[in-house]
């Protein structure tokens, strides 16, 4: 599996992130282990939490993810083996921190609280969840008005955060700083600030990215090429859309539209075109999993993708796409696909 640097910095990640949304909730956590251990095993040294997972977010189901990965850190003694990311809250959550949006000395105590559940010393890397003020890039928002924005306060936020991750860096107890849901100018400011007042960098920003939303293939993707701030990008396969198992009305029991009982991501835009794409797939004897994941990685600006699985099949199968070279053919078929169904979520 092909190892790629994180950021500017020397420490080198798998192309495949393993993702661990789902242990909490869809997941029990004698399967979340199997999970860790099936990708270890498949020479994977990325892993991607949050302390909102699992999901989806709520009193019950948060901050369990976290304890299950310390629960298997503390059994088995192989902390040492993983790139071990996490990420706070941004905005308000009302259940977290009495619903305040992440300042300096909250997100401290929010990575203490996660070290702690992890039951680690120090993580690889820190990322902030979501932006701390409005955005178009989550949650699928096409509404963001950018001028209702307060953006000294915006500012000062980011300044904020980032004084303590330098802290936490000197500290020994952090080694690097991300971002997640974030934008063009947003990754500017943090970039800005950093160098300004001679705080971490980002190293990378953890957006979604797949054949159904490529968002990333314009503004962003000039800032990460020039800046080095590669994509972590989660759900390949737009939540499943991409595997076809919704297509025509059908909601497979125990999936993820089944379980949060609502889904954004599928409409009759994003399944026209995914539509497209399993037949593609099929036309070319590949699986349109496989073909959904291996694409996202031949992508320039491309560190690692988030694969995420309810059962070790689904896992073993995402993984087997970092084996997989698309023919130029294929690719060349993808793009007429995008053409046609440039903006389906």
């Amino acid at each position: 599996m092909k190892l790629k640097p994180l950021g500017r910095t020397e420490l080198l990640v798998t192309e495949i992130c393993l993702g661990t949304m789902t242990w909490g909730s869809q997941n029990t956590e004698d399967e979340g282990h199997a999970q860790i251990d099936m990708a270890l095993d498949a020479g994977i040294n990325f892993m991607d939490t949050a302390e909102i997972y699992a999901v989806p977010r709520s009193p019950e189901t948060s901050f369990k993810t976290e304890t299950f990965i310390g629960n298997w850190f503390k059994r088995t003694g192989k902390r040492d083996k993983w790139i071990l990311a996490s990420k706070v809250a941004g905005g308000p959550v009302d259940f977290i921190r009495n619903g305040t949006r992440t300042d300096g000395r909250t997100l401290r105590e929010a990575f203490e609280a996660s070290l702690r559940r992890l039951q680690t010393d120090y993580l690889d890397l820190y990322q902030i969840h979501w932006a701390g003020r409005g955005s178009y890039n989550f949650e699928g928002s096409w509404t963001y008005e950018p001028h209702t924005q307060d953006t000294a306060d915006v500012l000062d936020n980011i300044e904020d955060m980032l004084v303590t991750l330098g802290d936490l860096v000197k500290e020994g107890k952090l080694r690097h700083v991300g971002v997640s849901n974030e934008t063009t100018w947003g990754i500017a400011q943090w970039l800005r600030i950093a160098e300004a007042r001679g705080l971490p960098r980002l190293v990378s920003v953890q957006n979604e990215y797949s054949l159904l939303r490529r968002h990333f293939d314009l503004d962003l993707a000039e800032l990460s090429h020039h800046e080095k701030v590669g994509l972590l990008a989660y759900s390949p396969l737009a939540a499943g859309i991409l595997t076809g198992k919704y297509f025509d009305g059908a909601i497979p029991k125990g999936s993820r539209y089944d379980y949060q009982k609502g889904f954004w991501r599928l409409n009759p835009q994003s399944e026209a075109a995914a539509k497209a794409y399993v037949a593609l797939a099929q036309r070319h004897g590949l699986d349109p999993a496989q073909m959904a994941i291996a694409w996202a990685l031949t992508r320039p600006f491309m560190t690692s993708v988030i694969i995420g699985a309810t059962s070790t099949s689904q896992l073993e199968n995402a993984i087997a796409a970092h084996r997989l070279e698309l023919p130029e053919e294929v690719l060349t078929e993808i793009e007429a696909i995008h053409r046609r169904y440039p903006r389906p979520i």
